[in-house]
């Protein structure tokens, strides 16, 4: 402070402003010249007595939050806890919250239920408490308590008031990820938690043992081989890529809804003793997929997509489904049906078996299926081999002359719906009865040959209802049933109920990153100036019509006299010439105008974004991948449930996400114990299951150990 201004102010008194320093390794706490607290620079219990007096002196929580160098929330509470405690709270030492519902004797009580074989959830049910509580108090099972188990005896806690330290996340490093038998495999001594990634030995217990059963699928598929895992890190790679579909069977939408799953009871789901942290996740899921085809990729999954159910029929699904972009990116835009405008996004071209599970699937810019049908009829035709009999199935979107000759041309048959207005039926009709399912019905049709505009002919099915053209079906297959063809396009609904099952409970609408490469649009777009040529015909013709119609009214004016008549007429017929001409001169200068160009021809500051691809194409083989799972388990479980309704939602609610259950790993194999449902019905469909499955014991993608599955026994009552 210079010295005019200390003369100035002299006499005036201190701002009382709080302020800590800390110098020498002490700790000075100041409210203008008056020191309130010095103390050590490490001593954190004088640092929260300072910290409580301030509080009680006046000193509102964010003034002593900014002064102290702490959070506004640690504040708050130590002040809190010092009001309710005392000084005790202000002192460092574990705190083991209150007392618990069940008392020293129950436990011992629980762990001796436990040794007979008695299920958490009776346990739980006999003391009153949630089963939960149970699990967390006795540990995983075969597995010895620390410190003799239960509540009221848990390890050491964390001091409840420390600050933690900036940036602490309680996770494996990515580094971590290592081989099996590297380092500390399997269960270590004394009950501690498992080590990852894979599990050697011993007995865990998890709330997630039902989801197990996807396994089965798994390995009909050979999903070993379909994930890309390669080189050393194979076996470590296959059981995160393992991990992270078992994640999306359970619910998870997005790798950022991972930590909502419990790590210890989702990790053994895929051989992990527990389940890694996002940040770890995250940087090896991303090493996969930048090192992957992502072409190969899905040319590995539409394979054993075909391989673990071959389509007998042939029969598939083709439709777009539009995945709308929130960034900030330059992404381009197509046309969202669900809100019925344009929005930025991406499109994915999904192609469906007859029976509704997922095959192949090809992602890129919103650009029509006229564009995405090459690519994904390509790599169909890939996965099922050569010579195999294949018929597209579309909607009304995608009945379009430019895909039905793309499909000639590669000996693809199709089958759709006339757009309206549908077209009078030629033929008379005939009614037939038709037997599907064990019931008879009669349906009353029409067949013909109809010519279609830039295609040729087509075979036209009329299906007729109360005496009225109900629906028209175009086909390229002349020599198939009528009854069969109606069946596959009505099982077309079956790709729309895919779309929007997965969308729900697999998360195929999510963004995987927001992280995109801009580069220059070279996107075929609209001229601009041809739009204005066009425009400026359309006014010409506009200008020569109103002359026009002004030479007629004049010559049919009744009240004009001829001679005044022949006295205009020179001058509209003059109007009229150069109208014309100038309808000419626009028509010739618009001509030479392309209709369309590069977006970088038009703009040379066009750009695009372009989303990784790759780590898209991953995450969304590994969703459909537990999608087609949960699809495979459903149909094989109503095999014996025989609930055309329900056995959906029982299988994915009451089995894969609800079932509990203890996995014990062996060197020689995996045993999954599961619970029983609880409805009697589900006991016995699970039961009837289980035994198929053990017929042919399926193994952990990249671990040779056969899995075998039991129900546990009833508990008795």
């Amino acid at each position: 402070m210079s010295a005019a201004v200390s003369a100035i102010l002299e006499g005036m008194p201190e701002p009382r402003d709080l302020r800590m320093r800390e110098h020498d390794g002490r700790c000075v706490i100041t409210a203008g010249q008056v020191v309130l607290f010095e103390y050590a620079a490490g001593d954190i219990v004088m640092r929260n007595i300072a910290l409580a007096a301030l509080r009680q002196l006046g000193f509102g929580g964010r003034v002593v939050a900014a002064a102290l160098g702490l959070t506004e929330n640690y504040v708050a509470t130590l002040h809190n806890a010092a009001k309710r405690d005392g000084s005790a709270a202000l002192i460092r030492q574990d705190r083991r919250g209150g007392p618990g519902k069940v008392t020293a004797a129950q436990w011992a009580q629980a762990r001796a239920w436990r040794d007979q074989g008695v299920s958490d959830a009776e346990i739980g049910r006999r003391l009153n408490v949630a089963h939960t509580t149970i699990s967390r108090g006795l540990g995983p099972r075969g597995r010895a308590p620390a410190s003799g188990g239960g509540r009221g005896q848990h390890a050491a806690a964390e001091p409840l008031l420390t600050e933690p330290a900036a940036g602490a996340e309680a996770e494996p490093a990515p580094e971590a990820l290592t081989e099996p038998g590297a380092g500390a495999g399997g269960l270590p001594p004394g009950g501690g938690q498992p080590g990852w990634p894979l599990t050697g030995e011993g007995v865990l217990a998890s709330r997630y043992a039902g989801a197990m059963l996807l396994h089965a699928f798994f390995a009909r598929a050979g999903a070993d081989s379909a994930l890309p895992a390669s080189g050393d890190r194979r076996p470590a790679d296959l059981a995160l890529l393992t991990a992270v579909s078992m994640c999306f069977a359970l619910g998870a939408d997005t790798v950022e809804q991972f930590k909502h799953l419990a790590a210890a009871d989702a990790g053994p789901l895929a051989g992990l003793g527990v389940l890694p942290g996002l940040r770890t996740m995250r940087t090896h899921l991303a090493r996969i997929a930048d090192a992957a085809d992502p072409v190969a990729v899905q040319a590995m999954f539409a394979s054993a997509m075909l391989a673990a159910d071959p389509v007998t029929s042939g029969v598939y699904y083709v439709d777009d489904h539009f995945i709308p972009y929130t960034g900030a990116k330059p992404v381009a835009k197509g046309r969202n049906n669900k809100r019925g405008r344009a929005e930025r996004g991406r499109a994915d071209t999904h192609v469906t078996a007859h029976d509704g599970r997922a095959v192949c699937f090809v992602t890129g810019e919103p650009s029509g299926l006229g564009v995405t049908l090459p690519r994904a009829l390509a790599e169909l035709k890939r996965a099922a081999g050569p010579g195999a009999k294949i018929m597209l199935g579309f909607d009304r979107g995608g009945a379009c002359p430019q895909v039905f000759a793309h499909c000639r041309a590669q000996d693809v048959h199709w089958v759709t719906c006339r757009r309206a207005p549908l077209a009078v039926p030629v033929m008379l009709p005939v009614i037939t009865a038709i037997t599907y399912g064990g019931r008879t019905r009669q349906i009353t049709w029409a067949e013909e040959t109809v010519q279609l505009k830039d295609y040729g002919e087509a075979r036209q099915i009329t299906l007729f209802e109360h005496g009225r053209v109900a629906l028209q079906i175009l086909t390229s297959d002349t020599g198939a049933c009528p009854a069969d063809i109606l069946s596959w396009l009505k099982s077309r609904w079956r790709e729309e109920n895919f779309l929007k099952y997965a969308s729900v409970n697999y998360g195929i609408d999510t963004i995987c990153d927001y992280l995109a490469a801009i580069e220059v649009n070279t996107k075929i777009v609209d001229n601009p100036a041809r739009k204005a040529a066009t425009a400026a015909v359309r006014e010409a013709e506009k200008a020569l019509a109103g002359a026009e119609r002004a030479l007629a009214g004049l010559l049919t004016d009744p009240a004009i006299t001829p001679a005044a008549k022949n006295k205009a007429i020179p001058a509209l017929q003059e109007k009229i010439t150069r109208a014309r001409q100038a309808v000419t001169a626009a028509t010739a200068a618009r001509k030479d105008i392309p209709a369309k160009l590069p977006a970088s021809d038009i703009d040379p500051d066009a750009r695009v974004a372009l989303l990784r691809t790759g780590r898209r194409g991953l995450q969304m083989v590994l969703r459909l991948l537990a999608h087609n799972a949960e699809h495979w388990l459903s149909n094989q479980l109503n095999a014996y449930l025989r609930d055309e309704d329900e056995y959906r939602a029982i299988t994915r609610q009451s089995i894969i996400r609800g079932l509990a259950g203890t996995i014990t790993f062996t060197p020689a194999a995996i045993t999954v114990t599961l619970e029983q449902p609880r409805a009697p019905r589900i006991a016995r469909a699970m039961a009837l299951l289980i035994q198929e499955i053990n017929a042919t014991p399926p193994a952990i993608p990249g671990d040779h150990r056969p899995i075998t599955y039991h129900l546990a026994p009833k508990p008795s009552i």
